[in-house]
């Protein structure tokens, strides 16, 4: 009978320098996105020539860049929800994007479809309008009346191209612990729903 076991020990040892070398690579390319991410800017010029997929992916990495679990969700059927953000201190985020023509603008019905499904479908803390064109009035103001944040082409420059945090932007609180929950509860996520 031969022995097998210095061939196994050498077909172990090879696979364990290729596994090594494939997660060395692996975590290298993870560190230069996350720096990449981390100096990311956008000009308007750069938004404005994305398509609506384009801007929906671009908004999940700005989200990322600010410290936010992102993930892209928008399809058709999405419930007006195209990314979705996930942050320990403030909670879940819902942003509806909007990539209108150069001078479009978005109407107050856009909204009325964020509030409907941002609280009761998405779980969302927080929902937010974002465009690269404008807003009419009356959807700026149906949006703080009832919570919903938005970002304009003008709050798109300074979040995308300047870099303010979308925290610091929208001034987004961060979520405090209520009294009485036992530390191991207040770790939880605990999902705030939209107030109509």
């Amino acid at each position: 009978m031969l022995d097998h076991w210095p061939v196994v020990a050498a077909l172990a040892a090879g696979a364990c320098a290729y596994g090594t070398r494939h997660l060395s690579r692996s975590l290298r390319a993870r560190r230069e996105r996350a720096a990449r991410l981390a100096a990311l800017r956008l000009t308007l010029a750069q938004i404005d020539a994305l398509d609506d997929q384009q801007f929906e992916h671009a908004l999940r990495d700005l989200l990322i860049r600010d410290g936010w679990q992102a993930r892209q969700v928008g399809r058709q059927g999405d419930q007006a929800a195209d990314v979705i953000g996930q942050e320990r201190q403030r909670g879940r985020i819902v942003l509806q994007a909007k990539h209108t023509r150069v001078g479009g603008k978005v109407g107050v019905q856009v909204m009325y479809q964020v509030k409907g499904t941002a609280g009761p479908v998405h779980r969302a803390d927080h929902a937010v309008v974002v465009t690269n064109g404008s807003l009419t009035r009356d959807a700026k103001a149906w949006g703080d009346r009832h919570r919903i944040h938005w970002i304009d082409r003008d709050r798109l420059h300074r979040w995308a191209e300047h870099g303010l945090p979308l925290h610091e932007l929208l001034r987004l609180p961060g979520r405090t612990p209520r009294r009485g929950r036992t530390d191991e509860s207040a770790r939880r996520p605990q999902r705030a729903r939209l107030v109509p």
